[in-house]
């Protein structure tokens, strides 16, 4: 972090400048001020050149809509995407976006100021990044901006800050006609190959990345510039320093063929199975390093504007033109023989070396400009020649050290660079504000050229912009070229750099030594910029198949971009601003109101169940317990309720919970037994009854199975036969009991299940005159399944007599298939990869919503005129119960496939909470945004036991109890 430099902006929209937090090849970025609120931001300023070209605008803001729809999690959401322009202006127009201000170190930072980070900072610096890659790649992009400067390192854990080769490029052209080129720190085998990136390049730079956090040098970087290129596409990396847990992970990411190469979610699993939020609770940064991030913290928070700040409202253009024009009349007025100004006061691009007279993209530079070696970070890219004729630099300035051919002699250069005393050749005109060390160096090897397509040609003025840093040395002329003047060759990569190729090492791309960008590259296209947004009469099915596509954030295709999640509606965007983001943070969960603990020392829980929004009552293996819902504080435990199921209210005073041998009715205050029913006494007529899980309950009813063995006498035998064995058979039977009036409704005997033999049922929907009720394809039995022909059936019992009234199958829906009904006799089950709405009494399809490929729907929820639907490519959604027009669809954004997440609606319905193996994810139940997400291991330790349990969600009042294994946590919810 440096002072503001001269030239810099002071006004961005709504925020002062502060300080600069670090400057990039095609960006700034600013710590800001919101002078209403106090509220702190880090603004993202592209350079006024880069900002001028067509191309680098649309790039651009697509990138910061990327963040957006990623925002959450180790994302910073936009706070302020800036004010896209309405109509083309005379200068360069401002081009900026701010993010929330996370106190964080950059990942290369961190390893200058404390070396190598340990394993578990590596698994959850690891896990975080693949998280993030998980998402991109589930929409079919590739994110393309991983560096070890666009990568912080926060107290909670990792954050990524670029989202595309703009935002991790290592320096940025503008050719002729408009072109935009940036070039990349990393370089992956298939590149050098010449093919196209996929979501694997994205592993081999994490795994380049994974490797220099724990080593601090970058593999493949050892050896002759020459043969780099060799090194990338044949050596094994050399990867002894790595841990040995991590080592053959990060081998696998560093495979050469790319079909090898780990998916996102499998790094982000094996690296951290619980989550990077979880691994990283209790704090995960080594000493040294968090106290760097708390100081940093503590000085921005008493960072004031400039006290020269005196315009307050002019915009980054205006103030950027103003720090220029200060500074050449300064020049103007001190004469050739002054001493040379500072070099942030000069301004951004004055290029003179190299370039044609006739460039109007050109800036001529006062020849007096330039007495004294520049800091190697203030020095501007070369122009390269246009052809032999005009290689010659003009004698007015001395030419950039980068520019010069690797074997000319040193006494062609007309000035030296001054010697190397390991400083990193930091801006003389700027001030460090954390006495954290030095930064590491930055030798800016850039590997990759990304040519974007021809398009507008760039207005006068627009030029080579700088790079962050400078160049490395340019290959040697062809033979009968006329060499330039030089200065000498820079240093080579030093341990704690983190780029790690040199660029004479690559094969040339389509333009040669000589082309655009000063040196050999390899030319490969970015992703088309958004086009127009599709016409608004789609159809519903065109916007389902986009939405299914694009989970997690920007789909590439066709010349279109389609966007999902993170709040974002299933519709394609175009170049138009976003609506501005909310000022909140997403994905951050609220304090809980209270966390509780299940005592170590007892059984993990087996059911939970909140009664009468007073009690949150536990069962496990050894007892059922009792929990205030308004302090989290253990009210009373009773071993009678051992192995019960989830309890529910039996009238206004008392708890009831079904054990595996009798029914139970205890006291809410102490827990104390007041009525007990053994099965043996309520129902005497089946001895030996075994009582099945609860199918499901309504109000005072609840239904349940159970079935018990008879002995069925073998017939008499026929006069010289063998009289046979008697047998023993299984017989169920589907029960109605009232809890209040503890007596049974009725009974009906139904077919006995898989061994042991109690028929597993779930009642779908009640409705005045019957239940619905559905078997769980696990215990039918073998002839039952082979009768069904794969299809799944529901009964139907009449709710007086319990009566079998029908057995109907619905289209093609399968034995487990999810199913659920309601009271008006629509029945709606997955068929398929679809959802589809039925008739319950004659099976006539409704309406059919068309779902992810590859997944399927797991069972929906009913909610007044919607239906909440859950996928197992971890989509949740909303549709119109009536039509089965689809209202929204968001991602849990988590990766891979799973079980479909249960789903929970709060007391007011208007939060929907969604529920897996992995997190839950809470979303606005009317519209869909998506509004925090929960991880918990319950501890930190990486040895420790790791938690494989689901969670859940329990909702009372204006609360959810999130529980996992034997954590609860109580978060409020709308």
């Amino acid at each position: 972090m440096e002072a503001l430099r001269q030239d810099d902006p002071r006004r961005f929209g709504r925020f002062t400048a502060l300080a600069r937090f670090h400057e990039g090849a095609s960006a700034v970025r600013y710590v800001a001020r919101d002078a209403a609120t106090g509220e702190v931001v880090l603004v993202t300023a592209a350079r006024p050149q880069l900002a001028a070209v067509p191309v680098f605008s649309r790039r651009f803001r697509a990138e910061a809509r990327t963040a957006e729809r990623l925002a959450g999690g180790w994302v910073s959401p936009p706070v302020d995407l800036g004010e896209e322009p309405e109509a083309p202006a005379d200068g360069p127009e401002p081009l900026w976006t701010a993010a929330a201000y996370v106190p964080a170190l950059p990942l290369a930072e961190a390893v200058a100021i404390a070396g190598p980070l340990p394993e578990r900072a590596l698994r959850i610096l690891g896990a975080g990044i693949a998280e993030i890659l998980s998402r991109v790649h589930a929409s079919g992009s590739v994110l393309q901006g991983l560096a070890p400067g666009t990568v912080l390192l926060a107290a909670d854990g990792p954050r990524l800050t670029a989202f595309g080769p703009l935002g991790a490029a290592a320096s940025a052209e503008v050719g002729p006609g408009g072109q935009l080129s940036v070039r990349l720190g990393y370089l992956t085998p298939e590149q050098i190959e010449g093919k196209e990136v996929s979501a694997a390049s994205d592993l081999f730079v994490l795994g380049l990345l994974l490797a220099y956090a724990a080593t601090g040098t970058t593999p493949f970087t050892e050896g002759p510039a020459e043969e780099a290129a060799r090194r990338i596409a044949e050596d094994e990396p050399e990867l002894d320093a790595v841990p040995d847990p991590l080592r053959e992970l990060i081998a696998s990411c560093l495979a050469k063929d790319p079909a090898e190469r780990p998916a996102a979610g499998t790094v982000a699993a094996e690296l951290a199975l619980e989550g990077a939020a979880g691994l990283a609770r209790g704090g995960w940064l080594p000493e040294r390093l968090a106290a760097a991030v708390t100081d940093q913290e503590a000085r921005v928070l008493a960072l004031e504007p400039p006290e020269d700040d005196t315009e307050p409202e002019a915009g980054p253009t205006e103030a950027a033109e103003a720090g220029a024009g200060a500074a050449e009349a300064e020049a103007a007025e001190s004469g050739p023989e002054e001493t040379p100004e500072p070099e942030d006061a000069r301004p951004e691009d004055p290029r003179t070396d190299g370039a044609r007279p006739e460039d109007p993209r050109a800036v001529p530079e006062p020849q007096d400009a330039r007495t004294a070696p520049e800091p190697e970070d203030a020095r501007p890219l070369p122009v390269p020649p246009a052809d032999a004729s005009q290689t010659n630099a003009s004698p007015a300035g001395a030419p950039p050290a980068d520019a010069s051919p690797v074997n000319a002699p040193a006494s062609q250069a007309p000035t030296a660079a001054p010697a190397s005393d390991g400083d990193i050749g930091e801006d003389r005109g700027t001030t460090r504000f954390l006495n954290t060390g030095p930064r590491p160096p930055q030798s800016d090897r850039p590997t990759t050229q990304l040519a974007l397509p021809h398009e507008l040609t760039a207005p006068p003025g627009a030029a080579l912009v700088p790079a962050a840093h400078p160049m490395p040395p340019a290959l040697p002329a062809a033979p009968g070229t006329p060499q330039q003047p030089q200065q000498p060759q820079q240093p080579s990569h030093t341990q704690g750099g983190p780029a790690p190729y040199p660029a004479a090492a690559l094969p040339a791309g389509p333009a040669g030594p000589g082309g655009p960008g000063g040196g050999p590259m390899v030319s490969l296209p970015l992703p088309p910029a958004p086009a127009p947004a599709p016409d608004p009469g789609a159809s519903r099915r065109t916007l389902l198949t986009i939405a299914a596509a694009a989970v997690g954030g920007l789909v590439v295709g066709g010349g279109s971009v389609a966007a999902l999640g993170s709040g974002d509606t299933a519709a394609a965007t175009d170049d138009k601003p976003a609506p501005k983001p909310r000022r909140t943070l997403p994905g951050q969960a609220p304090e809980p109101r209270w966390i509780y603990a299940h005592p170590a020392s007892e059984s993990s829980p087996l059911t939970t169940a909140v009664w009468r929004d007073k009690l949150l009552v536990v069962t496990s293996e050894s007892q059922a317990s009792a929990v205030d819902l308004r302090t989290g504080k253990r009210l009373w435990q009773r071993a009678d309720g051992a192995k019960g199921q989830a309890a529910l209210a039996a009238g206004d005073d008392l708890v009831f919970v079904a054990s595996p041998t009798e029914f139970l009715w205890l006291s809410p205050k102490n827990g104390k037994v007041v009525h007990r029913v053994r099965y043996t006494e309520a129902f005497s007529d089946l001895p030996g009854l075994t009582v099945g899980r609860l199918a499901g309950s309504s109000g005072p009813v609840i239904w349940f199975t159970g079935s018990h063995t008879v002995t069925v006498k073998a017939p008499k035998p026929k006069k010289g036969k063998k009289k046979e064995k008697d047998k023993e058979v299984v017989q169920a039977h589907f029960f109605a009991y009232d809890i209040v009036q503890r007596k049974e409704l009725w009974r009906t005997a139904v077919p006995a299940g898989r061994s042991p033999g109690t028929p597993a049922y779930r009642v779908v929907a009640e409705r005045s005159a019957d239940v619905l009720v559905r078997q769980d394809a696990v215990s039918l039995t073998a002839a039952e399944v082979k009768a069904a022909k794969g299809k799944g059936s529901v009964r139907s019992f009449d709710q007086k007599t319990g009566k079998l009234l029908w057995t109907k199958k619905y289209g093609a829906a399968s034995l487990e298939a999810a199913t659920t009904g309601d009271e008006d006799g629509a029945l709606y089950a997955a068929v398929g990869k679809d959802l589809q709405a039925f008739e319950a009494d004659t099976t006539k399809p409704l309406w059919r919503v068309e779902g992810s490929d590859g997944s399927w729907f797991g069972t929906p929820l009913i909610a007044g005129p919607l239906i909440h639907t859950t996928e197992r490519s971890r989509l949740v959604g909303a549709v119109e119960r009536e039509s089965g027009r689809l209202v929204w669809r968001r991602s849990t954004e988590v990766p891979g496939i799973g079980n479909a997440p249960s789903l929970t609606l709060s007391s007011s319905e208007k939060t929907l909470i969604a529920a897996d193996a992995i997190q839950v994810t809470v979303f606005s139940a009317a519209d869909g945004e998506r509004l925090w997400k929960f991880q918990d291991i319950g501890s930190a330790d990486p040895k420790g036991a790791t938690v494989s349990a689901p969670y859940r969600a329990l909702t009372f009042g204006e609360t959810v109890v999130v529980q996992r294994d034997r954590s609860f946590y109580a978060f409020p919810v709308a």
